[in-house]
């Protein structure tokens, strides 16, 4: 698994975590059914705490993401790609949204908007 942390972020690494593993479940490089590694094993690998391993995979489970099968480890979720993809999309949505609003009352319009998008699209 390919995650990057970032100790200097203002985001908590649980956070980081998350967002990472819902990545790479959605860009297909954690395949439905998948195992993840322990949340012992992932703590060691990435040199952070297993409390916050165990935040990261609690939080991805209550969102349907992974599931946990005692005594056999933690797999990504199979058969929800359209809902995974569908709460991802209203999650950004709902970031755009307070984006589309503060644009406004800044009297940033749509132009301009849209190419600060594609500039930061492309970093």
């Amino acid at each position: 698994m390919n995650i990057q942390l970032n100790q200097k972020s203002d985001k908590p690494i649980y956070e980081q975590l998350k967002s990472e593993i819902i990545r790479l479940i959605m860009s297909r490089e954690l395949r439905e059914g998948e195992a993840l590694l322990s949340m012992r094993a992932l703590a060691k690998d990435l040199g952070i705490s297993v409390i916050t391993t165990k935040r990261a995979y609690k939080e991805l489970e209550d969102l349907g993401y992974i599931n946990s099968v005692p005594g056999k480890g933690t797999f990504v979720a199979e058969g929800n790609q359209t809902m995974i993809r569908e709460q991802s999309l209203k999650t950004l949505e709902t970031k755009l949204r307070t984006t589309i609003e503060l644009a406004r009352e800044l009297n940033v319009d749509r132009a301009e908007y849209n190419e600060i998008v594609d500039l930061l699209w492309e970093e």
